[in-house]
């Protein structure tokens, strides 16, 4: 992709101050960059490279103070890190998979595909099934029966979305998910052994999701498992039965969210963080990576630990657990005297 500088400052509404005519052809880290790359500062630590990098282009904020670097060209906007993501976008966009129905995939004759659709090799869709305008199905990909996939929406290779699944639009589901697979659930008899409960709901998907590659959707045991719209789950993350994600909510990589447990809007969850069953998570949630959650959370709660509570008095108690060697020392030493 090629363009100039003053392209780019109309496609991201910033002001330019340099060669306004310098060609751009692509997208590189600053330690790495090199003539007619574009690049990024957001972060103070990447400071240094501005004397080092070979960039034509930087892209900073507005308050950030450029008169030491007159040799350089930047564009100054609101956000440099939302900007850069911008930029992403439009580079991704010249990558798009081509419409293609594969001679070696497989669609039911009782399901309906939309325009534009890209099916690729050893792909099956099954009976009932609606595939609406513009969905990248990739290769290895398994789509059950009676399931409903949204416009522009791109499910990778090896992705297996199993019946009665509906999933929004704008949707993106990484490699080898499993989305709608049976949810853990059994219950003992008298002898011991443990019989399965029939799983019989289904999972729903709202607009805008995008999901990791080998992470775990549970279909309800009854009613649904449900993702609304603008979620962002990570790799390697597991979703049990019945489980509610609000809008907007992000979850790093490793989590897990046992059965029936309900998560607000806009929470952030960091990676390895363990839920409990049946559990109410409020809205505006931040979650320390690591952390392991066995109580309900209210609305605005930030917390880390194992037991999770607040991180501000997780923090200060975390100062006198360094020192409790030195204190049981102290108080040894008491005692003799």
């Amino acid at each position: 992709m090629k363009l100039t500088l003053a392209n780019l400052a109309l496609k991201l509404n910033g002001d330019i101050v340099g060669d306004r005519e310098i060609k751009l052809n692509n997208i590189a880290k600053i330690e790495y960059a090199k003539k007619g790359d574009i690049t990024f500062l957001s972060n103070k630590k990447y400071l240094p490279w501005l004397k080092k990098t070979k960039a034509s282009l930087i892209i900073v904020n507005k308050d950030f103070d450029i008169k030491m670097y007159k040799s350089l060209n930047f564009l100054c906007v609101e956000d440099s890190y939302l900007a850069f993501n911008q930029l992403l976008q439009l580079f991704n966009e010249v990558k798009k998979t081509q419409p293609e129905m594969s001679e070696y995939s497989l669609v039911q004759k009782s399901s309906s595909v939309g325009k534009n659709v890209h099916i690729g090799n050893f792909s099956v869709v099954g009976k009932n099934c609606n595939i609406s305008d513009s969905v990248v199905i990739n290769d290895n990909v398994t789509i059950g029966n009676n399931i409903s996939i949204g416009s522009n929406t791109i499910l990778n290779a090896g992705v297996r979305v199993c019946d009665d699944t509906k999933i929004g639009d704008n949707c993106i589901i990484h490699s080898n998910s499993v989305i709608g697979s049976d949810g853990f659930g059994f219950a003992p008899n008298n002898n011991g052994e443990y019989i399965k409960t029939p799983q019989i709901g289904n999972v729903i998907i709202g607009n805008n999701v995008e999901i990791g590659s080998c992470t775990t959707i549970d279909r309800a045991t009854i009613g649904s498992t449900i993702i609304h719209e603008g979620v962002k789950i990570d790799n390697l993350v597991q979703i049990a039965h019945n489980v509610e994600i609000g809008k907007n909510t992000v979850i790093a990589a490793q989590s897990g969210v046992a059965g029936s447990t309900k998560i607000g809007k806009n929470c952030q969850i960091g990676g390895q963080v363990g839920f409990s069953g049946h559990l109410n998570i409020g809205n505006n949630v931040k979650i320390n990576g690591g952390s392991g959650v066995f109580s309900n959370l209210k609305d605005n709660s930030v917390v880390r630990g194992n037991p999770a509570f607040d991180a501000s008095l997780f923090n200060r108690s975390y100062v006198y657990f360094k020192n409790l060697v030195n204190l049981f020392n102290d108080v040894e030493k008491l005692k003799k005297d």
